[in-house]
């Protein structure tokens, strides 16, 4: 988030002799001076989300520039915003998780950052559109943006055009105009034990390459399985059909804030409304019902939507201890094959 600010200062320092108030901020219909002031007003309303651990509605305050600020006056105010924010990041633990309304009424510190340096970059873009400026950040700022709170969009080989694209600010070759839009901060659901927190493409991505994903586990994990489940999350993100709703979520202790295992479906509901859902957990979470737990909870999310009609899970057939977790979940047993059995839960009419 620092480098986006950074970006937009280098880049709006140069026009701040230039008139923003009577020059529209590009496909906008604001002007390019309130637009730089909306983006310091973000940065400032996030760090406060952060820093009060507001939980149920944006904190009520706003920001009010002095009478007289000049332009380069509007972006000192955007370089002090923004390390605000980047210092209420650095000092939010990583479990906490604030008010936003899109789409899940939550984010954490890096669903925040993403946030901030998502209305820094577009905004930014927004005025060097009107100034007649060439404004074109760092490639990696944009790919974090996206793979962090864009991952309903397919990803695209150059990430800021995707980005614009994705906010209805530019066309993309082959691919229809954006008129409406919105980000996606990752799910989270909440047990008594758990938070089953949505692993997100760019956490995949880092699963996949042998990493933590951003979360601290318990030793032996993550397991293979979550591994593996990310590779397909991230196949999904590729083809443009990844859905996080029908993700995968990493079984997070509330105790002590370290994953114990994944647990997430194969794929969005068929047309008959049957989805998948598979799980695992490291060696040493084992045991304490913690499978159990999670896959009730998920279960029971996924049978009060509309599209989901039964939830199915194949197990291996000398896999004893995993046909308990599905048992004591309320699933039964449907089929039976060589290799594995299927289990199945069905909505309650």
């Amino acid at each position: 988030m620092e480098e986006a600010v950074a970006s937009c200062l280098a880049l709006l320092g140069t026009a701040t002799d230039r008139d923003w108030d009577g020059v529209k901020a590009g496909r906008l219909e604001w002007s390019c001076r309130y637009t730089a002031e909306h983006i310091a007003d973000d940065l400032i309303s996030y760090a406060g989300q952060l820093a009060g651990r507001a939980q149920h509605a944006y904190v009520p305050f706003a920001l009010t520039l002095d009478d007289g600020t000049d332009n380069s006056g509007v972006l000192d105010v955007i370089r002090t915003t923004g390390a605000l924010l980047a210092a209420a990041i650095r000092t939010t633990p990583r479990e906490v998780r604030a008010f936003h309304p899109y789409p899940f009424r939550s984010a954490d510190r890096e669903g925040f950052a993403a946030m901030g340096t998502a209305e820094v970059l577009l905004h930014t873009h927004d005025i060097a559109e009107g100034l007649g400026l060439t404004y074109q950040p760092a490639p990696e700022i944009s790919e974090f943006v996206l793979g962090r709170i864009f991952p309903h969009v397919r990803p695209g080989a150059d990430h800021w055009r995707t980005l614009l694209w994705a906010t209805g600010r530019a066309e993309l070759p082959g691919r229809a105009p954006v008129t409406d839009w919105r980000w996606s901060n990752n799910l989270v659901h909440t047990t008594d034990r758990l938070t089953l927190q949505g692993i997100t493409p760019r956490s995949a991505g880092d699963l996949v390459s042998g990493g933590d994903g951003g979360f601290e586990w318990i030793e032996g994990g993550p397991y293979q399985g979550t591994r593996e489940a990310s590779t397909f999350l991230l196949k999904a993100y590729v083809s443009g059909v990844h859905r996080p709703e029908f993700g995968v979520f990493a079984l997070v202790r509330r105790e002590d804030g370290r994953a114990v295992g994944g647990m997430g479906f194969h794929g969005v509901p068929d047309e008959e409304g049957r989805t998948e859902i598979g799980y695992d957990l490291a060696e040493g979470a084992r045991g304490q019902g913690y499978a159990t737990e999670a896959l009730r909870a998920l279960s029971e999310w996924a049978l009060a939507r509309d599209d989901v009609r039964t939830v199915f899970a194949m197990i291996e057939r000398d896999n004893l201890a995993s046909q308990a977790v599905v048992t004591r979940a309320g699933f039964k047993k449907v089929s039976e094959e060589d290799e594995e059995f299927g289990y199945e839960l069905g909505r309650t009419e």
